[in-house]
């Protein structure tokens, strides 16, 4: 049969249900990435949700105001079985029932960077680059025969069932993990963090270290490559960070709701703006710093810290809250044990990231593996 030409307008039927509820919180709010899935929480929330929108499974979503801007098209498929919010922004449409087009074909079709690059080109003059409901409506692809497209879509599904099965033992982990956490917090009374930390002042006086060892932090308690222009500055008054030590950015205003800290969980020595402060664990058979880590990427820590910031202009977190932080320390051998556990969610949490790339990256070739067998079809 070849390839067929289809307008996507003629298989769209566009949804509109509002959701009605005027409290909904960040949590209950979904937003698209990039990588064209649905989030939670979303980042922006308004004073009142009634007017936000339903997805229903199987409906996707996408929002066209921003293309131009982002070079994406942020559009998801809603794989749930549960309907999902978001912003009334977004446009809600299914694909109808039809035998020229799988919804699941179009989504995979969707991933493929070539298609990004299309919408983006075919963006409207207006100062956001935005593209039209009715510019979607009009491109017009070419697809193979239903067959052909069952076929690649039940390789997509089977990976991607894969996946979710995976993340489902992932977040079981979390649980535990948090569960621990919460059942210490309420059993063992809570001690000064102050009694176990002290503040470190090395500086990379002598230039031992270079550019190659400059690092900031994310709001994902991480230390990542430098984003700074770092042309002409110098590195002497840079502090020291060495393995198993914290740094954390004592501003928090402006920051997400949440505080800039990490640990250097390397075996290589990085250097920090002087700006930040440095600290370490005194002595790792009464507080192990893994143990701490975890308790500073909880999202309680966040809401403590933008809390207990203070200042006009610009709020900070400064050394003094952060020793009268209050933290539940329990034996050692307990201590590591919850370690353990979060060791084995992060290792799954990386092959789980591994795997949405893994997924990402095949679609193209299923797009291309789709339409070089329906030419050979139409040749044959």
């Amino acid at each position: 049969m070849g390839l067929t030409k289809i307008r996507l307008g003629n298989y769209f039927e566009q949804y509109s249900e509002k959701c009605n509820i005027p409290n909904l919180t960040n949590d209950e709010i979904s937003g698209i990435n990039k990588d064209k899935e649905f989030f939670e929480p979303s980042n922006q929330v308004g004073k009142d949700t009634s007017n936000y929108k339903i997805v229903p499974p199987m409906h996707f979503a996408c929002n066209l105001m921003h293309v131009g801007r982002d070079r994406v098209l942020p559009i998801a498929l809603n794989h749930s079985e549960k309907n999902k919010i978001v912003s009334p922004a977004y446009f809600i449409f299914k694909i109808v029932e039809n035998p020229v087009l799988l919804a699941d074909y179009f989504f995979i079709l969707l991933k493929c960077p070539e298609r990004d690059r299309y919408f983006w080109f075919n963006t409207d003059a207006s100062i956001r680059d935005g593209m039209t409901w009715d510019d979607l409506c009009n491109v017009e692809l070419n697809v193979p025969s239903i067959e052909i497209q069952q076929k690649y879509v039940k390789i997509y599904n089977a990976m991607l069932a894969n996946r979710q099965s995976y993340e489902r033992g992932l977040e079981d982990l979390k649980l535990v993990c948090d569960a621990y956490i919460d059942d210490l917090r309420k059993k063992l009374s809570h001690r000064k963090l102050g009694s176990y930390i002290s503040m470190c002042e090395n500086k990379n006086d002598d230039l031992a270290y270079g550019i190659d060892a400059v690092r900031g932090i994310s709001i994902e308690k991480k230390f990542i490559d430098t984003k700074a222009n770092m042309e002409g500055v110098s590195l002497k008054p840079y502090a020291i960070v060495k393995p198993n030590e914290f740094a954390y950015v004592t501003v928090t205003s402006r920051n997400g709701e949440k505080i800039s800290l990490a640990r250097n969980n390397s075996n290589k020595v990085y250097i920090c703006s002087s700006s930040y402060i440095v600290f370490k664990v005194n002595d790792t058979r009464e507080l192990l710093p893994e143990y701490l880590s975890m308790l500073f990427e909880r999202s309680e820590f966040n809401r403590y810290s933008r809390f207990n910031s203070w200042g006009s202009a610009r709020e900070t977190f400064d050394w003094e809250e952060m020793c009268d932080v209050r933290i539940p320390v329990p034996d050692i051998e307990i201590q590591q044990d919850i370690v353990n556990i979060f060791k084995a969610y992060n290792t799954r949490r990386d092959i789980n990231e591994k795997l949405k790339a893994q997924i990402k990256d095949i679609c193209p070739i299923l797009i291309k593996g789709s339409i070089e067998e329906a030419r050979k079809t139409k040749e044959a």
